[in-house]
């Protein structure tokens, strides 16, 4: 298998990126009727990539993007143990790349990156019917912790 480099994103990596997010929103739109059914958007990359308490990764095999994610520094509630947390979003994987270990390499790189942050707790949602993704996480040392729930009316 052909070595994974995880780096940071830069704005050049900007369209592929904006791809991988409608990616995201394409497969997630199963689990959550919610979403409005035109073009939407979750996530201002540009900001993020230019943010300090933000780090955007790539996942790069043979010099072609193939993954993404970031880690958000997000400040804790006051009663929690932990006061700042790393909050995990845009996790996406070309789907010809999935199930050779790129996800886990991002998650790799951004936990370092939250720790060098002194950031000791991370967190991230998922669609309670998203099974693949939730054995992806576990497979990671995830545990569920809250299941979110909701009632249109």
């Amino acid at each position: 298998m052909n070595e994974i480099l995880v780096r940071k994103a830069t704005l050049i990596d900007l369209n592929i990126l904006l791809t991988f997010e409608q990616g995201i929103i394409e497969a997630e739109r199963p689990y959550d009727p919610t979403l409005k059914p035109e073009k939407i958007s979750y996530y201002d990359i540009k900001e993020m990539i230019d943010a300090h308490d933000v780090q955007v990764v790539v996942a790069v095999i043979d010099e072609v993007i193939v993954g993404s994610g970031y880690a958000r520094i997000e400040k804790a509630k006051p009663y929690l143990k932990h006061n700042n947390f790393g909050y995990l979003g845009f996790m996406y994987t070309v789907p010809e790349y999935r199930a050779r270990g790129v996800n886990k390499a991002i998650l790799t790189f951004l936990e370092k990156w939250c720790l060098e942050k002194e950031i000791t707790e991370l967190r991230l949602d998922v669609y309670n019917d998203n099974l693949a993704a939730i054995k992806a996480y576990e497979k990671s040392g995830f545990k569920k912790h809250l299941i979110n729930m909701r009632l249109g009316i």
